[in-house]
C-alpha cells in the first residue's frame, strides 16, 4: 500500500447521449436563499430523477449518463452548502430541497423521482418525512435553536425514491469514524493509548493485513466515540448561548461592541474522523470491502490528516449535521416517514455503509412498496474487481428495471 492516499476516490463519468438539452437554472428558496440545478433531458422524457448530496456537487456523477441513456430526465442540484459544508445546516438544507421540487412539478413532468447516493439518501429521507407531515408539524427549530421554517414551504412529495448506498447519516457516521483516543480537542497529536485505534497492543495490525479488535475493546471504544462526541456537543451548545447572550445585550443596548460580539463565528475544529474498526478489521460485519476507508488505503494515516468529515464546521452545523446525538439527519430516524415507493440498492463493497448499517435502515422505512437490490461494488459506484462492470452500471440496471415497471420511460438511446 504504497500508492497516493486517495486513489480510486473519484470516478469519471461517461458520454452523454448526443441528443441531451442541458440548461441551468437559479431558484429562490421559500427562506430566501439562492441555489443552483442543472437539468438534463432527452426527447420524451416525462420522468426526472433528482440527484443531490448536503454536501457535494453531483452535476457530473457517474449516473446522470446511464440514467439519460435510459430515457429519463436528471435533475442534478446543489445545495447553499455546496463543496463549503461549514455551516452545513440540514434543515435549511430541506428548503433547498423543496426548491428544486417545486421547480420540476412547475416544469410539467408527469414523475419526479429523487436519488439519494450516500449522502444524499439522508437528505431525501429526512425531506420526505417532513414532507409527510401538516407544516405545522414540521420540525420547528433546528437542533441549535435557529428557526427552521418549514411550515411557511411548498415541499411537494416524490412520486418514488432510490437509496443507493446510503449511508445512516452524516451524524451517524461520524460517530462511528470519529476518533475517541484524542487526549486533547486542541492537540491533534494528543492520544488516550488505551483508546488508540492505530496501537498494535489494541488490535492494530500494519496493512495490507487486517486488524483484529476484541469485543472488549470495540465496546470501550465506541462508548469512547459517543463520549466525545457528547463532549464536542456540550462545546457546540455553550458557544451558541454566548451567542445568544450577546445579541440579546445589543438588543437592549444597541452599541456596536455588542453587535460584535453576536457576531463573532465559533469556528471548531475537529481533529482524526477517520478512525471506524471496521475499514481496517474486515472481520467486523464482513463484506466484499476492500481495506481501507472512504478516504483511502490508509485510515491510520488519514486520520491525522486535513481530509476528514466535520474537520472545520460551526456549532450549528455541528449539532445538526455532524452530531450522531443531536441530528434529525438520522436515516433510521427519519426512515417509517418515508411512505413512497423506494428502491433501496446496496452495494457489496461499500466502506460507509456496511451490511448491518443496511438491514436497520431497510427495516425502519415507512413503505409498503419497498424493493431492495444489491450489486457488486464500491460505495461511490466503482468496481470491485478490475474488468468487471462499476457498481454505477450494475445499479443503473436495477435503477432503470425498476423505474420502468411503474413509470413510462423514453425509448433507450
Amino acid at each position: 500500500m504504497t500508492g497516493r492516499l486517495g486513489a480510486g476516490r473519484y470516478l469519471a463519468a461517461g458520454e452523454r447521449p448526443a441528443a441531451t438539452a442541458t440548461s441551468v437554472h437559479e431558484l429562490t428558496t421559500a427562506d430566501g436563499a439562492t441555489v443552483r440545478g442543472v437539468l438534463a433531458t432527452v426527447p420524451g422524457a416525462q420522468t426526472v430523477v433528482c440527484l443531490m448530496h448536503p454536501r457535494q456537487d453531483v452535476t457530473h456523477h457517474p449516473l446522470v449518463p446511464l440514467l439519460l441513456h435510459a430515457g429519463v430526465a436528471v435533475w442534478t442540484q446543489h445545495t447553499r452548502s455546496v463543496n463549503n459544508d461549514l455551516n452545513l445546516i440540514h434543515e435549511q438544507a430541506l428548503h433547498d430541497v423543496a426548491a428544486g421540487q417545486v421547480f420540476l412539478r412547475d416544469l410539467g413532468f408527469e414523475h419526479v423521482v429523487v436519488l439519494g447516493h450516500s449522502g444524499g439518501g439522508t437528505l431525501f429521507a429526512y425531506y420526505l418525512e417532513q414532507t409527510a407531515l401538516a407544516p405545522p408539524d414540521r420540525i420547528a427549530t433546528t437542533p441549535g435553536g435557529r428557526p427552521t421554517k418549514l411550515a411557511d414551504a411548498r415541499m411537494p412529495v416524490a412520486d418514488a425514491a432510490v437509496f443507493l448506498a446510503p449511508h445512516p447519516g452524516q451524524g451517524q457516521l461520524l460517530l462511528a469514524c470519529i476518533d475517541p483516543s484524542v487526549a486533547d480537542e486542541a492537540d491533534p497529536l494528543s492520544v488516550v493509548p488505551e483508546l488508540d485505534p492505530w496501537n498494535p497492543a489494541n488490535g492494530f495490525a500494519e496493512p495490507p493485513q487486517s486488524s483484529s479488535y476484541s469485543a472488549e475493546f470495540l465496546a470501550r471504544y465506541r462508548a469512547a466515540q459517543r463520549d466525545r462526541v457528547a463532549r464536542i456537543d456540550a462545546v457546540a451548545r455553550e458557544a451558541l448561548a454566548r451567542t445568544a447572550e450577546a445579541r440579546a445585550a445589543f438588543k437592549k443596548s444597541g452599541a456596536a461592541a455588542d453587535r460584535r460580539r453576536s457576531l463573532a463565528p465559533t469556528i471548531m475544529t475537529i481533529f482524526r474522523t477517520d478512525a471506524d474498526p471496521r475499514t481496517v478489521d474486515l472481520s467486523l460485519d464482513p463484506s466484499e470491502r476492500p481495506y481501507g476507508s472512504l478516504f483511502g488505503q490508509r485510515p491510520d494515516l488519514i486520520d491525522y490528516g486535513q481530509v476528514g468529515f466535520g474537520r472545520l464546521t460551526t456549532p450549528e452545523a455541528w449539532l445538526s449535521t455532524w452530531s450522531g446525538l443531536s441530528s434529525n439527519a438520522d436515516l433510521v430516524r427519519c426512515a417509517p416517514g418515508v411512505t413512497v415507493p423506494t428502491l433501496f440498492v446496496e452495494l457489496t463493497g461499500d466502506q460507509a455503509a456496511f451490511p448491518a448499517d443496511s438491514r436497520r435502515m431497510t427495516g425502519a422505512l415507512g413503505t409498503d412498496d419497498l424493493t431492495t437490490a444489491t450489486v457488486r461494488g464500491t460505495h461511490f459506484g466503482g468496481a470491485i474487481a478490475e474488468g468487471e462492470p462499476t457498481g454505477n452500471q450494475l445499479a443503473a440496471d436495477e435503477i432503470r428495471g425498476w423505474l420502468d415497471k411503474r413509470f413510462p420511460l423514453a425509448p433507450p438511446t
